[in-house]
């Protein structure tokens, strides 16, 4: 079957230009104006933009957490991710303490294969450190995984200095990086002893005891490792200017660093955590929420190509299940949805506003996270060849987001009343 995409504007990482697509077997098969309709089925996108479908290099679903199960399983999270123009997802499979990472491979296979409306892969988690598991990692790279996680935080997941100083010098053996999660654990520990001590139990704790010098310390720390294995890394959902600032000095050293934002340290700030209970709770996330000036740096930085992705972090909890911490809140499962949103927001909110270009919005969502994670060019780009992974929006609808219109399981917005210019029509995989 062939399908024509008639009279849109493609936009690719390189320039935009009135172009018609051509789809044949879930193959882009041309790229041209004025392409012959003989034999096609046409479709008319006149006055909409076509992007290459967006990539979300970082989701949680069905995530065993903090007693409780995220809200969002690969069924449902990949409805939402697909319904928002992200047609691949890479989900984060992790090894559990003392057991083999190619049975945490197989229990997130278990979970994913089968249930998925977009496709899917996995970073590798890695938290436990031995020579066993120096020898997967070429196991893990065979059976395709081209990316590595690893925590700084989190007693469960994070590994110590000199076991991530010997696991990312062995990942670029095989040409792979880790992205890091940056957050100095024993100090924010500390921070919540002395909280709780001060009988402050409220969300708004939440940011005060995970202050963005403790991020950034992490990422300074990081850095100082990285240097040291000579190997690139990946700082995932950088949150503020001191830890963007970590990145540009080792950069200036000459080394391989990537980054890595989110939505929601674009666009929300740390006032989210006053007031009620349930609504300082949906906003539990780890880093949390910054300030308003930490917005603009991330902003600038995206527009000077020094952030190469936005992704979403989506990992969704309940109203009920965030009720969990309701008397203590470090036992509120941190997390909040973002997948079905993230294309309109940046569109919005960074094309819209003149933040950054339509090429731009192009690299961060798509074509960067595919070079990134070994998928360009069958995917990121449309071009001949390329699966027909495929977004028009439109840039004049506008729309409002709400939780009844959402696909997740989930039973409030984190985006709520959020007004929207630029909604997307059709999703092609």
């Amino acid at each position: 079957m062939k399908r024509l995409l008639k009279g849109g504007v493609v936009v690719i990482g390189n320039g935009t230009a009135k172009q018609d697509v051509l789809i044949e077997n879930g193959i882009i098969a041309e790229v041209g104006p004025d392409l012959p309709e003989e034999d096609a089925e046409v479709t008319n996108v006149s006055g909409k933009l076509i992007f290459p479908g967006f990539i979300d290099g970082h989701t949680h679903f069905d995530l065993a957490v903090a007693g409780t199960v995220t809200a969002d399983d690969f069924e449902t999270g990949t409805k939402a991710a697909i319904a928002g123009g992200t047609t691949m997802i890479i989900d984060f499979a992790s090894q559990d303490k003392g057991d083999t990472l190619a049975n945490g491979l197989k229990h997130w296979h278990e979970m994913a294969d089968g249930k998925c409306s977009c496709d899917y892969s996995f970073h590798m988690s890695i938290t436990d450190w031995n020579e066993d598991v120096r020898r997967e990692v070429k196991d893990m790279v065979d059976a395709g995984i081209t990316s590595f996680k690893l925590y700084m935080t989190y007693p469960a997941m994070m590994v110590d200095d000199g076991a991530m100083y010997e696991i990312i010098k062995e990942l670029k053996k095989y040409d792979c990086f880790a992205g890091v999660h940056c957050e100095n654990a024993d100090i924010i520990n500390a921070k919540i002893r002395e909280a709780k001590a001060a009988g402050d139990n409220k969300p708004s704790t939440h940011p005060k005891v995970r202050p963005d010098t403790m991020e950034a310390e992490a990422v300074h720390r990081l850095m100082v490792i990285a240097g040291e294995a000579k190997a690139p890394v990946m700082v995932v959902h950088t949150t503020c200017e001191k830890s963007f600032r970590e990145i540009q000095r080792a950069r200036e050293q000459g080394q391989t660093v990537y980054s890595e934002t989110c939505p929601q340290y674009l666009l929300m700030d740390d006032s989210r955590y006053e007031g009620t209970f349930e609504e300082g709770s949906k906003y539990i996330i780890a880093p949390p929420l910054r300030k308003k000036a930490d917005q603009e740096v991330l902003w600038k930085a995206l527009a000077d190509e020094e952030i190469q992705t936005i992704a979403t972090d989506h990992c969704s909890f309940s109203k009920a299940q965030k009720a969990l911490g309701k008397d203590d809140f470090t036992k509120i499962p941190g997390g909040m949805p973002g997948v079905e949103t993230r294309g309109t927001l940046i569109y919005t909110y960074g094309v819209g506003k003149g933040r950054i270009s339509l090429e731009q919005m192009c690299r961060l969502l798509s074509e960067n996270p595919a070079k990134l994670y070994g998928v360009y060019p069958r995917k990121g780009v449309i071009r001949q060849g390329s699966d027909a992974d495929i977004v028009v929006l439109d840039p004049c609808k506008e729309d409002v987001i709400t939780v009844s219109k959402q696909h997740y399981n989930m039973d409030y917005a984190p985006f709520e009343g959020t007004k929207l210019k630029g909604v997307i029509e059709q999703v092609y995989l």
